[in-house]
């Protein structure tokens, strides 16, 4: 965390920060809004399948969560299938997996049948999509690494304001089963966002350097290394504390307004507020963090996004009226949009693109317990209590403690720590990489004299030398 690795790919292929880059961020951005917006806008069709099953509403709700666990818990799982098969692959499959999922939800006939199917199934495609496109952004993208994670990340707070309205239409015009059918069919858009994760070309290499690159060590499924990291095993606690509050706000700010006596549509229309900041918030960041002076620093930048968070939460808590509810949704957007475009982000810069398809799972894997305790435990509280102030309160002091040990973990345990033999290794090939771009036509042609002086010198060796340009390259 103190220093940032340098970012080669896979095989020594420097990242082109664009041409093709583009269009992978593209597919990085849908893949993105529909992993973190379809749990949300599920939740449009729980009153209608509240009513044919007749369940309650908590039974409904775990649709979202076993969505949402199975996009934070299959880490692992997904970063052994990127490391085993490829990131297309994998993301072709997953997008499959997700139509398939909400395609069979719509014959379903149980609410068991759902969290099998709309749950497990769906969450699991969704996985498999989520990840991979982050690794295939970290290695097309270096240099412009933070403003591309900035804009991938605004496509959960766009697919949100896009989803919910749909959900609600899609319910009203056929019903639950007809929107899980046409919501499956949306999603075979994975599949096309995954045949966009085109791997970068190793560069050709002769055949003198073909028998040693065969020799190379196959590369481990999963790498447990990264918990030598110091900066890796910080990260993980602070983000894992973070989650425990971080999403806890907004599914309680709809309830909170209405708790205070406010119309249904002008209590849901606080999260439009909130996802529209949002939206302009993540990019905006990632420029940011882009800069110069600031990239070397991110993980601080994310640490005050993330203490910036806990104080909106904190002085939400306070709010009496609609208007002070606005306030704290305008500032949480701000605060929420600055967290989502920089964790992923501050997470490359601590591993590198070496160890980032294994990292990547496993932080998953650590926030996915947080994200199951975090919202029930809030609800728990406010039914012990009966006020949502605490509730705020809680979720606050959860996110600015994670502040702390990101900020103060990295400056007194990370920064005076030397760098590691892969980091060196891999900082060397990059800057040998560098200067063989960097070389100008006249040193070419000064090597090219130095050979052909060469084969002069030794006639016996070398037989008749033919100057041309062909045999002095």
């Amino acid at each position: 965390m103190g220093a940032v690795v340098a970012d080669d790919g896979p095989s020594g292929v420097k990242a082109p920060d664009g041409g093709w880059g583009w269009a992978v961020l593209f597919g990085c951005f849908i893949i993105t809004g529909f992993s973190y917006a379809f749990p949300k806008a599920v939740s449009v069709f729980f009153k209608e399948l509240i009513r044919e099953f007749g369940i309650g509403y908590s039974d409904t709700a775990w649709i979202s969560s076993i969505l949402l666990a199975m996009l934070y818990g299959t880490g692992p799982l997904c970063s052994v299938c990127v490391n085993r098969f490829g990131c297309r692959p994998v993301m072709l499959v997953g997008g499959l997996f997700a139509s398939m999922g909400m395609v069979i939800a719509s014959f379903c006939t149980s609410i068991i049948q759902i969290y099998l199917t709309a749950g497990v199934i769906t969450g699991l495609g969704l996985a498999l999509n989520f990840q991979p496109s982050l690794i295939m952004l970290n290695r097309y993208f270096d240099k412009r690494r933070p403003l591309a994670n900035g804009l991938s990340a605004a496509g959960s707070p766009v697919f949100l304001c896009a989803l919910s309205p749909l959900g609600q239409i899609l319910q009203h015009e056929y019903g639950w089963r007809g929107g899980f059918l046409i919501l499956g069919g949306m999603l075979l858009n994975c599949c096309v966002c995954g045949a966009l994760m085109r791997p970068l070309e190793p560069p050709k290499k002769s055949e003198a350097t073909k028998e040693p690159a065969e020799k190379k060590v196959k590369k481990k499924l999963l790498d447990f290394s990264v918990f030598k990291d110091g900066g890796f095993v910080i990260y993980t606690l602070a983000a894992s504390i973070m989650v425990l509050g971080l999403f806890v706000p907004p599914v309680f700010v709809v309830s909170y307004a209405k708790d205070l006596g406010y119309q249904d549509t002008k209590a849901a229309f606080l999260l439009t507020i909130l996802g529209f900041i949002d939206i302009f918030a993540r990019p905006i960041c990632g420029m940011v963090a882009g800069l110069k002076w600031v990239r070397p620093r991110c993980v601080y930048l994310f640490s005050f996004a993330m203490l910036f968070n806990g104080f909106t939460d904190l002085m939400g808590s306070m709010s009496v009226d609609y208007g002070g509810l606005v306030v704290f949704c305008i500032f949480f957007g701000i605060s929420y949009g600055m967290v989502g475009a920089l964790q992923f982000e501050v997470l490359m810069a601590i591993v590198g693109t070496q160890k980032f398809s294994s990292a990547i799972g496993l932080v998953l894997l650590a926030e996915a317990m947080a994200v199951l305790i975090g919202p029930p435990s809030a609800g728990k509280l406010l039914d012990a209590t009966g006020r949502y102030m605490f509730v705020f309160i809680i979720a606050g002091i959860e996110v600015t403690t994670s502040a702390l040990v990101l900020a103060l973990g990295n400056f007194f345990c990370i920064k005076k720590k030397p760098e590691e033999p892969h980091t060196k290794e891999e900082a060397a090939e990059r800057e040998e990489l560098n200067k063989s771009e960097d070389k100008t036509p006249e040193d070419a042609k000064v090597d090219s004299i130095e050979v052909e002086q060469f084969l002069k010198d030794e006639p016996e060796k070398n037989g008749e030398v033919v100057t041309n340009p062909e045999t002095c390259v």
